[in-house]
């Protein structure tokens, strides 16, 4: 396992919007560059949500789109459709690497399955002179696959403490979008770094889904608004969701109840409609766009490193936003816990206490 220890790119904006049709492609400029590298072409595989759902997807895209201002880049991205099986998704694969794209980047779990017969371990014995990333697994092991992994944990630590220092009634909450080992780190580092403040913290805990229902849980508005008002009425002031698309719902849900919320993965409070920015403590930031440009930018110089490569709070792999200015008052506190996990003086679990 190599632990990426360089700090990545600055987070570019998201603001994207869901693309139509099943994909899209994009050549980043006439690529004469300075005639010792090769266009490289770029194919990304979104998970469920694709492109505009604020969170996990848009930020693999941002770290696309910054590839595309700074490299000679051609790309085509593909979009995850509901209810789709694993063999969809290899084919997704499977129809990128047979457009030529070289490397395949797949955003997600999901795309894992199986380790020995999924989506992304057939796609890579399936085109064996193709490179691959997949973003979020580490159980498939392949000699042409990149596994992007991050230290969720540590990232929710840091906004499980400010929640502790910011909550009046010493009840928070976490909604995850599928009960998956993934999402346990999230908890795990939420719960740990709320006790780190306040032993006594009380902390509600809701999955919207299970792996037997697909997943759903992570593309229900719906659901994580009635899960966040259930905690919000039951005495929680501030839930945390790592429940990509459904985190919408549960931001509305603060709306309503004059509560507040924290974000996951790109910086909510900048991707939010305005009426939803106020209701933003932070975001744990999870910087798949770094990962995406590195992964993306070594290929372009000929680098391929094979197996996991782990982004963590000293590779400012994971964090914690500031926009809004609600955590100004407490920042001090929370970059000492960041050293001290850095400096690992404090190791934080990967899952829950049964």
């Amino acid at each position: 396992m190599k632990l990426l220890a360089t700090a990545g790119v600055t987070l570019v904006a998201l603001g994207t919007a869901a693309c139509g049709g099943n994909g899209n492609s994009n050549n980043s400029g006439s690529g004469t560059g300075d005639g010792a590298k090769k266009t490289v072409k770029v194919g990304l595989a979104y998970d469920i949500g694709g492109r505009g759902d604020k969170s996990f997807n848009d930020a693999a895209a941002a770290g696309l789109e910054k590839a595309r201002s700074d490299l000679d880049i051609k790309t085509k991205e593909l979009e995850a459709s509901k209810d789709e099986t694993d063999n969809d998704k290899y084919s997704r694969l499977k129809l990128l690497c047979d457009a030529g794209y070289n490397p395949v980047i797949a955003v997600g779990f999901a795309y894992a399955g199986d380790p020995q017969t999924g989506p992304i371990a057939r796609a890579t014995k399936d085109c064996p002179n193709t490179k691959f990333a997949i973003i979020d697994d580490a159980s498939v092991k392949m000699p042409n696959l990149a596994n992007l992994t991050f230290a969720e944990e540590q990232g929710s630590f840091l906004v499980g403490a400010a929640a502790a220092l910011k909550s009046q009634t010493g009840h928070i909450g976490f909604v995850g979008g599928c009960d998956v080992d993934l999402i346990h780190k999230f908890q795990a580092g939420y719960v740990a770094g709320a006790k780190a403040v306040k032993a006594d913290v009380k902390v509600d805990v809701n999955y919207l889904s299970s792996v037997a229902d697909k997943c759903s849980g992570f593309n229900d508005p719906a659901k994580g608004q009635t899960a966040a008002e259930g905690m919000y009425d039951g005495g929680a002031d501030i839930v945390y969701q790592a429940a990509g698309g459904s985190g919408v719902g549960v931001f509305k849900a603060a709306k309503n109840k004059g509560k507040w919320a924290i974000g996951v993965d790109s910086d909510q409070y900048n991707t939010v409609t305005p009426d939803l920015k106020d209701v933003i403590l932070t975001s744990m930031l999870k910087r798949v766009d770094n990962a995406v440009y590195s992964f993306i930018k070594d290929m372009g110089d000929g680098k391929f490193t094979p197996g996991e490569t782990v982004f963590d709070l000293k590779a400012d792999g994971v964090g914690y936003s500031t926009s809004g200015g609600k955590v100004d008052d407490i920042k001090a506190k929370l970059d000492d816990f960041k050293q001290q996990i850095i400096d690992g003086k404090i190791t934080v679990p990967t899952k829950p206490a049964s």
